[in-house]
Parts: structure tokens; C-alpha cells; sequence
């Protein structure tokens, strides 16, 4: 009888375990801000680490200087893209949706953009997206910051 109970516990001891991990797991599978690189660190240093680590999908803030300007990307959703070079030395191209947010018309080479976005890993350097609000509001709102205006 002892033994029964004993076992009793132990399922019901793991049962609660199951369901509290999976509870955890849900949680913050459902909240892209969980896999956010915090900015208050140096989201820079930070950006640098999810290159080196070939990740992709994290949400990053960050700046840099403009080195090139790109022309538009028109198929599909228009994108505007330059490239970043960050005070680390990376390089990375930013593809900003400008059918959900506003283009950067007076963007020029030596110009500084602060960037809220995700960052997808590349061999050259990544990309950033997702500089823009979602309509759909189901991933985090992005922006692109130039000469004191944000871009979203």
C-alpha cells in the first residue's frame, strides 16, 4: 500500500513539473521580446555576438554610420536598404519596409541611423528588418532614428 502511494506522489510530482514547464515554455514562446538583445549593455557588442554565432530572428538596437545607400528593393514589398557599418566595424544591410513606414528621404553616406529591428545572420555582416510597426501586432514594432525623427 505504502509503494502505491509513494507512486502516487512521484506521478503527480511530475505531472505538476510537466505542466509548470510547459506553462514557462509557452510563455515565452509567445513573447517575441524575450529573445530581445538588451541596448543598455551596448546592442552593438551584442549584435556582434549574434553574428558571431550565426543567430538569426533576435530582436536588436543598435546604430551606425551610413556607408552606402543601395537603390530600392521593389519586388514584392518595397524595401529601402543601405548599409550600416557599427562602431565594432561590422557591416550590416538594413532593408526598411517602406510600404508600412515612411522612407528616409534625406538619407546620405556619414549619416548615423540608431535602428530598433530583428537581425538576421549572413555571411556579410546580416541584415536588419523588421524597422517598422505590425499592423497585424504580432511582432515587435521596430523603428529606424535619423537626424531626430523615428521612422516606423
Amino acid at each position: 500500500m505504502m509503494k502505491k502511494n509513494n507512486m502516487k506522489k512521484t506521478l503527480l510530482t511530475l505531472t505538476v513539473t510537466i505542466v509548470v514547464a510547459l506553462y514557462g515554455y509557452v510563455e515565452n514562446a509567445s513573447d517575441p521580446s524575450k529573445t530581445t538583445l538588451e541596448h543598455s549593455k551596448s546592442g552593438n557588442s551584442l549584435l556582434q555576438t549574434a553574428y558571431e554565432n550565426r543567430q538569426s530572428d533576435v530582436q536588436v538596437k543598435g546604430h551606425g554610420t551610413v556607408i552606402k545607400t543601395l537603390p530600392d528593393d521593389n519586388k514584392g514589398s518595397r524595401h529601402q536598404r543601405f548599409i550600416l557599418k557599427l562602431p565594432s566595424g561590422q557591416k550590416i544591410l538594413v532593408a526598411h519596409n517602406i510600404d508600412l513606414s515612411k522612407k528616409i528621404t534625406s538619407l546620405q553616406k556619414g549619416d548615423t541611423v540608431e535602428f530598433n529591428g530583428e537581425y538576421e545572420y549572413n555571411a556579410k555582416g546580416g541584415v536588419i528588418h523588421w524597422t517598422h510597426h505590425d499592423p497585424r501586432g504580432r511582432h515587435v514594432d521596430g523603428w529606424l532614428k535619423h537626424e531626430g525623427k523615428t521612422y516606423r
